[in-house]
């Protein structure tokens, strides 16, 4: 009795034993399954600030290099002349007539005087802008009384002498390797001992339109193009996004038209904006008859590329309004359409409003579609109206991007610069919004 006592006591201590040491094997390996896993994790996360890190690095590096190159485009080089407003030349009835441009060679050569020879001449009045004729002219329009006597007028430099104050034309190269000659440094010596050369902001730059000359180009045309072009894509995308998104989340029954309708829809946000550009040019311009290079076109052809986004953040908007707030809205006595006009459309409002600012913001910054309808044009002045001949900004951008002249690369980074501008702007309008009005549920 006693033997088998001892034997189920023993039997019941080595099945003890070996319950806890498996129960310590196990412990040991969940430990080690533990310890690898917060090792990955770790490492997950090391990966997740270096792409963080790299990604600000890399951006920095792009913002760095745009402002590096085309901050000194908010200034504009100016060379002071003294010029005699012959009345024997000016017909104060036809003062378009007169002949502003040899009033500036002459105001040239009497502050030169030791210039004689043609070659001389030529480099001499190249120092200076032709739009200083235009400038002259426009001062003689408004002051028709300082006719007969000596101005003292501030006219833009040449792009090249201008490049030169700013320091992107090196002084300590051979001749053969410089835009500006020994003799016009002579000259730009001169007249920098003489006070006649200084830098001031550039307001030809955000007032003027498309120009050959660097030192006349600016970017309102392009800035008025694209304000109307997105005007016409505000008023056409908005309400069709929203409408289109109310249909389809809450009165479009649930069938297979209405799967494919959705399938579609997605797809074509991936679509390639340069379809875009095709269609409309295949449709509205070839089909339709449209003008080319107009803000009327380049809206319909945005709205069809836009419409996509506003779509499927419009109805990401109306899923996030809870189910109660529609039952409550029934069960009060209000029909389906006065549910979502009255309850849940101003709750996904904000969410439409931001998806539609960020829809907005990408096709302010699109080129291709609208290279394909024409408004690769060059364009010198204002649009007045949304079928005005007109371009972008982004395009304005490509265009200057091509040009050979160093002024025009200083042109293209300001203009990206503004272009940045108005986008992060846009973005932060949607942030603001979508903060202030959002709601938690």
């Amino acid at each position: 009795m006693n033997n088998h006592s001892n034997t189920g006591h023993a039997g019941t201590t080595r099945s003890n034993t070996q319950k806890q040491s498996a129960s310590l094997r196990t412990m040991d390996i969940v430990s080690k399954g533990l310890s690898r896993r917060y090792r990955a994790e770790k490492r997950f996360r090391l990966y997740g600030i270096t792409a963080i890190l790299l990604s600000m690095v890399f951006l920095s590096m792009l913002f760095i290099s745009i402002t590096a190159n085309g901050y000194t485009a908010f200034q504009q080089t100016f060379v002071q002349l003294d010029i005699f407003l012959d009345p024997d030349d000016i017909d104060t009835q036809v003062l378009q007539n007169a002949n502003y441009q040899a009033m500036v060679k002459n105001a040239l050569r009497d502050m030169f005087p030791d210039v004689k020879t043609r070659g001389d001449k030529r480099q001499l009045y190249d120092m200076v802008s032709t739009g200083a004729a235009y400038q002259l002219q426009d001062f003689v329009r408004k002051n028709q009384q300082r006719i007969g006597s000596v101005v003292q007028l501030w006219v833009p430099a040449d792009d090249d002498v201008d490049m030169l104050i700013k320091g992107h034309i090196p002084r300590d190269v051979p001749e053969t390797e410089r835009r500006i000659k020994d003799t016009q440094l002579s000259w730009i010596d001169r007249l920098l001992e003489q006070g006649r050369i200084e830098k001031r902001f550039n307001t030809t730059f955000f007032t003027a339109g498309d120009s050959r000359e660097p030192e006349l180009a600016g970017i309102r045309g392009a800035v008025t193009g694209s304000f109307y072009t997105l005007i016409v894509t505000l008023l056409l995308s908005f309400p069709v996004g929203v409408a289109t998104a109310v249909y389809l989340e809450e009165f479009a029954p649930k069938n297979r038209w209405t799967d494919i309708i959705e399938v579609n829809i997605n797809n074509l946000a991936a679509v390639p904006s340069i379809v875009y550009g095709l269609l409309g040019l295949a449709v509205f311009l070839n089909f339709f008859g449209l003008p080319r290079s107009v803000p009327l076109v380049g809206g319909f052809v945005l709205t069809l590329m836009t419409l996509p986004t506003i779509i499927i953040a419009s109805r990401a908007a109306l899923k996030s309004v809870p189910p109660s707030i529609r039952e409550a809205a029934l069960g009060v006595g209000a029909s389906k359409t006065q549910m979502v006009v009255h309850h849940v459309l101003p709750l996904a409002l904000p969410g439409m409003l931001t998806g539609t600012i960020i829809g907005m913001a990408q096709a302010l910054g699109e080129t291709a579609p609208l290279l394909m309808i024409g408004m690769v044009a060059f364009i010198v002045d204002i649009p007045g109206g949304f079928t005005d001949p007109s371009t972008v900004l982004p395009v304005q951008i490509f265009l200057w991007a091509d040009s050979p002249e160093r002024a025009f690369l200083e042109r293209t980074s300001a203009a990206i610069m503004v272009l940045l501008a108005f986008l992060v702007t846009m973005n932060a309008v949607a942030v603001f919004l979508r903060k202030k009005f959002e709601r938690r549920w």
